[in-house]
């Protein structure tokens, strides 16, 4: 089995509350979910009205699958027009590992 995931740290454009930062984040992870086969959540910078921390993750038989998967997710985040993407760290791990 391997899992895989990939943390996005995104600035958000024109927000200055946490319910406008809401109004950007929700819509990102709901399409994220919608569009392909991983888990997403808002998993950081909770209390920071223009950042945010997103966290995407899969599991699959195949680690190409997954590079596949998170290479398509990242564009996606990566296009998007009302966040700039800071940066994107991702991991790769196999239940043979151990």
């Amino acid at each position: 089995m391997w899992i895989g995931w990939i943390e996005f740290d995104v600035l958000l454009g024109d927000v200055h509350s946490l319910k406008g930062k809401r109004s950007v984040v929700r819509p990102l992870v709901a399409e994220l979910r919608r569009r392909f086969p991983v888990s997403v959540a808002e998993v950081g910078h909770l209390d920071l009205h223009r950042r945010a921390l997103v966290g995407a993750s899969v599991v699959t038989g195949e680690a190409s699958y997954v590079v596949e998967v998170l290479d398509e997710v990242e564009r996606s985040v990566a296009t998007r027009p009302e966040i700039e993407l800071l940066s994107a760290r991702r991991g790769l791990h196999s239940t043979g590992d151990d």
